[in-house]
């Protein structure tokens, strides 16, 4: 009992460290951010998920702050229907993950 007890709040824990760890960022944050010179224009990270999925679709782009780095989440479906999930860091480009998303 005490183990179950212990791991949940273990459990509770972790998650709440999870969601302190990133901050999604708003348009008005990542457009100051872009003026500034510290993140490159979304455009570029479209162009390059969809360079890397031709004819995908674009369902979503976020700019997240994830342990002090800006991240680019570009979600795409591509012609077969696999929904993937691309990670690219926001100041550097750098291609992080692309992923199929559950």
């Amino acid at each position: 009992m005490f183990k179950r007890r212990l791991y949940a709040c273990f459990t509770v824990l972790g998650l709440a460290a999870g969601q302190v760890a990133a901050h999604d960022l708003s348009q008005d944050e990542a457009l100051e951010l872009r003026q500034a010179g510290k993140i490159l224009a979304s455009q570029t990270f479209i162009e390059r998920a969809l360079e890397r999925h031709p004819k995908a679709r674009l369902l979503e782009v976020e700019l997240e702050e994830k342990h002090g780095r800006y991240i680019y989440e570009i979600e795409l479906v591509t012609v077969t229907g696999q929904v993937r999930e691309l990670k690219f860091d926001a100041s550097s480009g750098e291609l992080l993950e692309d992923d199929e998303d559950d």
